[in-house]
């Protein structure tokens, strides 16, 4: 669908978005933002996971229309429109064979998306070593791991010296590890909690928060240093139907701004991005720890200082 064919109201609810992510990041004195949970896929992974969104009744009982359902080049043109200033293409495969390709495609998709980082992916699959090792050595920068969707064990064998190379690269993983908004036969905070036993220096972002399970992946912020939480949807009206955000959560986030980093899971949320931003304000926590969780800790993660 081109922009020609939209509908005049949906282009003018695509403007009112943009300004009104410019209109907060200007009241807040920020220069942009950096969004560490943002995706990207090849059109039929993308479409394939849209369809999953369309029963979102029957999956979490609640509708879930995805808001930025319009063409891969005009999600770039949002987020440059809104001053998203680096993001990466999280993908993940559901079953083995599938993430060298996505890697290969995640690599083309940075070198002609400018404010994209080159990301990657993996599976517990004998082939996992080399082709993570091919990836760092093209300059990926950050990795996603879905343990919900891919349905794995992050403790297996064929991971384990993923996991070392990621953690002796510095190279952030983003890992869906938590319960929400439905639990896997791996999520939680146990199975991944014993892959930073083994590997402590891990750099992991736990997407979500780990939602529901906010606390107990704080708690794996407070054991390991290199463990940050993203934001992707926390506090939002929406996800609070499903897993609210504890007040003490809340407080312990606002102790640690250095470990907290924006994420949105743009284009896949069913709201505006805006109310991603609004629902952080409202945990209190002031405008040093608003622009380290929106601007510093994203930039630092995926190392582009220079944005």
């Amino acid at each position: 669908m081109s922009d020609a064919d939209a509908p005049a109201s949906a282009s003018a609810g695509m403007n009112a978005d943009v300004a009104d992510v410019l209109a907060w990041t200007a009241a807040h004195g920020l220069p942009g933002l950096v969004d560490i949970h943002v995706h990207f896929m090849p059109d039929a992974v993308m479409d394939a996971v849209w369809r999953y969104f369309d029963n979102g009744p029957q999956h979490y009982g609640v509708h879930w229309p995805v808001h930025y359902r319009v063409p891969s080049d005009e999600r770039v043109a949002l987020l440059a429109r809104m001053g998203v200033r680096a993001y990466p293409a999280l993908l993940y495969p559901h079953k083995p064979g599938m993430a060298a390709g996505l890697n290969t495609w995640a690599q083309a998709f940075a070198t002609v998306t400018p404010a994209c980082v080159p990301t990657g992916t993996f599976f517990p699959e004998p082939d996992a070593r080399r082709y993570v090792r091919d990836a760092l050595d093209a300059g990926t920068r950050v990795f996603k791991a879905h343990l919900q969707v891919g349905g794995y064990d992050p403790r297996d064998a064929l991971l384990d010296d993923v996991w070392g190379m990621l953690a002796d690269a510095s190279v952030p993983v983003v890992v869906h590890c938590g319960s929400g908004p439905l639990a896997g036969a791996f999520t939680g905070p146990d199975p991944f909690g014993a892959v930073l036993a083994r590997h402590p220096a891990l750099t992991a972002v736990i997407a979500h928060a780990g939602a529901p399970e906010y606390l107990d992946h704080l708690d794996l912020a407070d054991r390991y240093p290199n463990v940050h939480l993203d934001t992707t949807m926390v506090a939002t009206a929406y996800l609070d139907q499903l897993a609210p955000v504890p007040a003490e959560a809340v407080r312990r986030m606002g102790a640690m701004p250095d470990r907290i980093v924006l994420g949105t899971d743009f284009p896949n949320i069913p709201y505006a991005y805006a109310e991603q931003l609004v629902a952080l304000e409202g945990f209190g926590h002031g405008a040093s720890w608003l622009r380290a969780v929106c601007w510093d800790n994203g930039r630092r993660l995926l190392g582009v200082a220079d944005v």
